[in-house]
């Protein structure tokens, strides 16, 4: 493994006076930030003002598209065809974007929410349908995806820089996908725990299963949830401990994003 790693938090995700987290407190520890574009949450003064606000620490912004579901908050799994999600995901991306350049920022990156993830990693027709978008926007847009599933073949087909994450905060299933939310063990609270889980899998290379099964993957990036009660604590304990270890915590290299703001 590489001894350069990247820390990333899904950010941005509250709506209109609503907020969820601790934002500006993340993006001081974070090295990478996937912000939510209006479907799952997030509205555009909120994306203008992460976008601003991660710009001013040199943490680089990604968008993190997610199914039409404000209520549930994209954890809904959304019947919709292939086309209506290759244009919804295309959508949000612009929109962010659009808000990143009145920041005076660009974003590099994609990295898809909730159900629409858990879909892409599972069903090829999804997965393809998340690379067209990103690839048809701008191909120069790099594509986070997990490890040995459906969506990272899908991005590799379609052409587009692949970034592997794993979750400090999420178990994992006997398949590789994240067990489900409402299994035993599946999100995990304690910071020193996520810690000690991550340091292991980034430098053994590797996913531990909740049956104790051990996957070898490529990683690049680790996500700690915005939206976990103890995300700060936590993404404090992943970067101390991953500093510990040996890594340097920076930005995952960038591809040649051509977004509005970079013209």
């Amino acid at each position: 493994m590489s001894a350069r790693i990247d820390l990333n938090a899904d950010l941005g995700e509250g709506f209109g006076p609503w907020r969820m987290g601790d934002d500006a407190a993340l993006l001081d520890i974070v090295t990478s930030a996937n912000v939510a574009c209006g479907f799952h949450a997030g509205d555009p003064d909120i994306m203008v003002e992460t976008a601003a606000a991660a710009k001013a620490r040199g943490v680089a912004l990604g968008a993190h598209p997610g199914f039409s579901d404000l209520r549930g908050f994209g954890r809904l799994r959304i019947q919709e065809s292939p086309r209506r999600i290759e244009r919804d995901i295309a959508y949000q991306i612009g929109a962010l974007q659009a808000c990143a350049a009145l920041a005076g920022a660009r974003i590099t990156h994609v990295k898809a929410h909730g159900a629409l993830a858990n879909l892409s990693n599972e069903d090829a027709a999804v997965a393809d349908a998340l690379a067209r978008a990103v690839a048809g926007v701008d191909p120069g847009l790099t594509l986070v995806v997990m490890p040995g599933l459906a969506a990272e073949r899908a991005g590799e087909r379609a052409g587009l820089t692949l970034v592997r994450e794993i979750y400090a905060d999420r178990a994992y299933a006997e398949g590789g996908t994240l067990a489900p939310r409402d299994a035993p063990g599946a999100v995990i609270h304690e910071a020193q725990e996520a810690a000690a889980r991550v340091v292991r899998m980034v430098g053994e290379g590797a996913v531990f299963t909740l049956g104790g099964r051990r996957i070898p993957v490529a990683i690049d990036t680790v996500c700690v949830h915005g939206d976990n009660p103890e995300a700060i604590a936590m993404a404090r304990a992943v970067r101390a401990g991953l500093e510990r270890a040996g890594f340097s915590l920076r930005p995952f290299p960038q591809s040649s994003a051509r977004s509005s703001a970079a013209s």
